[in-house]
């Protein structure tokens, strides 16, 4: 019987995964998930890409993660909803010039605010889980740049 050398449990012969942390079983004794050389993985690095724009502008620049078309998805996704973001409190912030409209447009302004959040959240989350979560517009537009290489 061979030893995960995850958690060290007992492996069945023939076994493929760990019965007791599922964690992958290559031929013999259980090895760990193979971690690249060097940089970041693409889920991590696609996660990065959410924490401001910046990094997601990085990694359409730097040569090992602008060829990756998940990484690059999850920049161009970030790119184009930090751009709407700006855009609609530009246009929130242009209506409280009118006198009642102020009023309306502040609880706009944290409304639209605390969305972002929770959907950066959300963003994030599915960035680190591997999954290409797409935004109904921005998404498509983004799997289309991401698509263009």
């Amino acid at each position: 019987m061979a030893f995960c050398s995850t958690c060290g449990a007992q492996i069945p012969d023939g076994a493929t995964t760990c019965p007791a942390c599922a964690s992958r079983v290559s031929g013999g004794p259980a090895v760990a998930a193979a971690v690249p050389a060097a940089g970041l993985t693409d889920n991590i690095a696609g996660m990065l890409a959410y924490v401001t724009f910046i990094p997601a502008i990085i990694f359409l620049v730097l040569a090992p993660y602008n060829r990756n078309r998940f990484i690059r998805f999850h920049s161009f996704q970030c790119l184009f909803l930090t751009v709407a973001l700006i855009a609609l409190h530009l246009a929130l912030s242009i209506l409280t010039v009118v006198p009642f409209l102020a009023l309306v447009t502040l609880p706009l302004h944290l409304l639209v605010s605390l969305g972002a959040f929770v959907l950066w959240i959300v963003l994030l989350l599915k960035a680190n889980q591997g999954q290409m979560y797409k935004l109904p517009i921005i998404g498509d537009m983004a799997e289309k740049q991401a698509n263009a290489i």
